[in-house]
């Protein structure tokens, strides 16, 4: 495979980072919502690369809305602007923010280009996809899945509550659990949506006497005591000394960080399936006939440091098949 790395700063962005792959016929320009170093985003980049990296010019732009999201707008700007430079074959967007701040207000019905997104919460129709030329993937997390897998390594688990960070992607997925709920093997507590890390510490009480177990995900972003914004390991480090009970992880990197266990739901899965979708627009045939769709794949993730820690013990059917992983420090 051919490739080239190299980092462009145009004028119209400048002081933005947009790093281009470069590798065969077709211009993609693709619009991450997060930091380039998000986890996320790098699951998703993963994905992409597997099915467009040898045939595609890929230019990656990061709108950094987990640290900065009040930037967003004017990231969402130069992005703008970025795909006026580049007019590429197709774009691929990806995450809520991404969608609500650039594609609707700068390229939804305003172009003809292929659109796919990935990794949205949201329902599509929020944004008012499909339609004659966007598409794309949702992301749904594996809520029924982890916490059944949670009840087979601990039998006592009961009632599970949630946390997120105050963001479209954490009140999408509250969103989610309140129109599943009815189908989950345990009760559901309280959804705790924060946006401070002062509030955890004053949650701590009740987590600890309510929440046999906690469900999290979308933690980057709440912000610390400086008021500037944490990353998914640094919450997790004050998660662990306000909460005692079994945490699960909506992405695997949340059971690397800290989280006990989880069926997680993959980027690369968002990513290689929105670029197949994009490859198939791009070589002819109609955005229209491209349905949306629903990730599906799960993964159970296992972070055997954290069960040994807390004296879980670990049963060999259950864990058959599993990925164990030991927590990072």
């Amino acid at each position: 495979m051919k490739s080239c790395f190299a980092k462009i700063l145009a004028g119209a962005v400048l002081g933005s980072l947009a790093m281009s792959v470069c590798a065969g016929p077709y211009k993609v320009l693709v619009v991450m919502s997060y930091e380039q170093d998000n986890p996320w985003s790098m699951e998703i980049r993963e994905g992409i690369e597997s099915i467009l990296g040898a045939n595609s010019d890929l230019t990656y732009f990061y709108m950094n809305t987990k640290v900065d999201r009040a930037g967003g707008p004017d990231k969402a700007k130069q992005a703008a602007a970025l795909f006026s430079k580049l007019q590429p074959a197709g774009v691929i967007s990806v995450d809520d923010n991404a969608q609500s701040m650039f594609v609707v207000p700068s390229l939804k019905d305003q172009t003809t280009t292929p659109i796919m997104f990935a990794g949205v919460n949201s329902k599509a129709e929020k944004y008012g996809f499909p339609n004659s030329h966007i598409s794309g993937v949702l992301e749904r997390a594996h809520v029924k899945e982890s916490l059944a897998f949670a009840k087979q390594l601990i039998p006592d688990i009961k009632t599970a509550c949630f946390m997120t960070n105050d963001v479209p992607s954490g009140r999408a997925l509250r969103n989610q659990v309140s129109i599943e709920q009815q189908k989950y093997p345990v009760s559901v507590g309280t959804f705790y949506l924060i946006s401070h890390i002062s509030q955890l510490v004053d949650l701590a009480s009740e987590l600890n006497n309510n929440c046999d177990t906690l469900f999290v995900d979308s933690l980057e972003g709440i912000q610390g005591a400086d008021n500037k914004a944490l990353n998914s390991r640094e919450v997790q480090n004050h998660l662990r000394s306000a909460y005692q009970g079994p945490v699960l992880g909506g992405n695997r990197y949340l059971v690397e960080q800290g989280a006990w266990a989880a069926v997680v739901k993959t980027g690369q899965e968002q990513g290689q399936t929105a670029a197949e979708m994009l490859l198939q627009a791009m070589q002819g045939k109609a955005v229209a006939d491209i349905p949306v769709l629903t990730n599906s794949k799960g993964e159970r993730v296992v972070n055997v440091s954290a069960l040994d820690h807390n004296e879980v013990p670990l049963k060999p059917l259950v864990l058959r098949g599993a990925t164990l992983v030991r927590q990072q420090p």
